[in-house]
């Protein structure tokens, strides 16, 4: 475990690209029944696994990292999407790689608060998803699976800092809690020494993950509609994490809803009720 920030942005990619990804405990089981199909019938695709798996950011990302580093040494592109990766990888592959997965609850084991931090941040990260894929069908957006994808990796940075920076994770949220007006960017230089942001952005980068996926995180290209979909889905998450009628979400959501409302050509009215709709 990382217990004081380390010196440099280059020293946290090193740390992070040398670290086991761990996985939800849904996942392990899944993956285990999965295996068990495949080798009884044979008949398990990349679109099952990718359906059954793909609603876990630290999965996908590391599949995504996997066949993305393996792309570069073969100096070919990487696939853009989760059941790509896994046909790109082959079925047998996949799972003889994955034979032992390390569960978030045994890893974080003695970390019960860390536990508690990453399972909220994957449970904001699915509900962005499930936000940025319904605006992106709204839009006809025929990357809407990417855009989904994207929304769902968006905060993969502060869930590994939960994995192995738990003390660090604890010390930024508990700075959060007790401040609401403090910028996350700013504690996180604080405790950290970078943002978490630029964080993702240059393990993105190291790890060779497809271009369009690092661009749709990046916050800097806010003015294109696919990554202001995602910058818009992430934050109506992150505002809503702890309820609708909280009142930081009060304060945050009218021009959340002003934003949406643009992006996707409808009525303040319309887009709340779109809003609330697909979060029901």
């Amino acid at each position: 475990m990382i217990n004081e920030h380390l010196p440099n942005l280059q020293d946290w990619i090193t740390a992070f690209s040398e670290a086991l990804i761990p996985v939800l405990p849904s996942t392990v089981t899944e993956l285990s029944e999965l295996r068990v199909i495949e080798e009884a019938h044979g008949n398990v695709d990349a679109r099952l696994i990718s359906q059954n798996l793909g609603g876990d950011p630290l999965m996908t990302l590391k599949v995504l990292r996997r066949v993305s580093m393996d792309c570069a040494r073969r100096q070919i592109n990487p696939p853009e999407t989760l059941t790509a990766a896994i046909l790109m990888h082959g079925i047998g592959p996949f799972f003889d790689h994955l034979n032992q997965v390390a569960s978030v609850v045994d890893w974080l084991h003695g970390y019960p608060e860390a536990l508690a931090g990453l399972l909220n941040v994957i449970k904001r990260s699915r509900r962005a998803a499930r936000f940025a894929v319904n605006f992106s069908i709204h839009r006809q957006d025929e990357d809407a699976e990417l855009i989904q994808e994207a929304a769902l990796l968006h905060d993969f940075a502060e869930m590994l800092l939960w994995c192995h920076a738990p003390k660090l994770a604890l010390q930024i949220a508990q700075q959060q809690k007790a401040d609401h007006t403090l910028r996350s960017a700013v504690i996180q230089e604080s405790v950290l020494g970078v943002q978490l942001g630029d964080l993702a952005q240059a393990l993105m980068g190291a790890w060779h993950l497809p271009a369009l996926l690092i661009k749709m995180t990046d916050d800097r290209h806010a003015n294109h509609p696919q990554v202001r979909t995602v910058m818009l889905a992430v934050r109506i998450a992150r505002h809503t994490q702890y309820g609708w009628n909280d009142r930081h979400a009060e304060a945050a959501l009218p021009d959340d809803i002003a934003d949406v409302a643009q992006l996707l050509t409808l009525s303040n009215e319309s887009a709340q009720r779109k809003i609330t709709e697909i979060d029901s």
